[in-house]
């Protein structure tokens, strides 16, 4: 049996091209990162999906909100401290370090095409998070904002964080920043003449009024609040907690009844103010 000699030079300088190939791409790779040596290619680990849409074309949206430990962190921040920032009137004080990473096209549950977003975190800043459901609101709405602003988009705060699902799409590489910029600037204390968060008038109501429960809806008064933007909610289980920036209300209640918080929807009616919030009962 006799071998073409062509074909295995053929083969052969396929393969040192590929190999030169390869060489000047990592050449590239380190010129580029002794060029900027704060910066750094890193494959995050998924974390949460975000659903939203675009205002006001309604477009689905999709938020992967993933997890680095190469991320530098934000400064600590007890939940306290965070309901004070959340009531301030400029809350972009304090900052989270994040990578927003290019908008990409993918296909939803429903056979249709949608646009996502990914979004990196610090690694443990993100555990955090998961842990206290007013932390995630806050890293959710941050993220909303830091892409809103990069890409001038409007984006709809209802959202919904998906149960069964990380990540929509493939997890891409993204160069991010290994030395964070100075994300804190230090105010002397001065005397403020903006009043504390007021606790705003409420009211639940059980439908049916007889029998089992299957709806508990609130109906919060906003006063002054004339967009939904500025409003941050988080319905648990028992426990619904609202809070209207800046610094107009704050409300933190308990209610005897068990909340399926998935199903949960929130309306605002800017004309009256009011909030409405429906909750499907799942026990009392």
């Amino acid at each position: 049996m006799t071998t073409d000699s062509s074909l295995l030079n053929s083969e052969l300088e396929l393969q040192q091209q590929e190999e030169l190939y390869q060489q000047l791409l990592l050449q590239t790779m380190g010129k580029m990162q002794s060029q900027n040596p704060d910066s750094k290619l890193i494959r995050p680990q998924p974390g949460i999906c975000v659903k939203t849409l675009s205002e006001p074309s309604k477009q689905k949206i999709f938020i992967n909100i993933c997890q680095s430990n190469l991320v530098p962190p934000p400064p600590e921040l007890s939940r306290e401290e965070l309901v004070e920032l959340l009531q301030s009137e400029d809350p972009s004080g304090y900052r989270v370090p994040m990578s927003l990473g290019e908008p990409h096209i993918e296909i939803d549950n429903s056979s249709q095409g949608c646009t996502a977003y990914d979004v990196v975190i610090n690694q443990e800043f993100f555990q955090m998070c998961q842990k206290d459901p007013l932390f995630q609101q806050f890293v959710i709405l941050v993220s909303l904002e830091g892409l809103e602003n990069k890409y001038s988009l409007e984006l709809s705060r209802d959202w919904k964080v998906l149960k069964n699902r990380k990540f929509l799409g493939s997890v891409s590489e993204q160069n991010i920043r290994t030395k964070s910029r100075p994300v804190i600037q230090e105010l002397k204390p001065q005397e403020s003449s903006t009043a504390p968060a007021k606790r705003p008038e409420f009211t639940f109501v059980v439908e049916p009024p007889a029998g089992d429960p299957e709806y508990l809806i609130a109906e919060i008064k906003l006063p002054g609040v004339t967009s939904s933007r500025s409003l941050i909610l988080d319905v648990g289980e028992d426990r619904l907690v609202l809070t209207a920036r800046p610094s107009l209300f704050h409300l933190d209640v308990f209610h005897p009844f068990l909340i399926d918080q998935e199903s949960s929807v929130a309306q605002y009616n800017s004309s009256t103010q009011i909030l409405t919030v429906t909750m499907p009962v799942v026990s009392s």
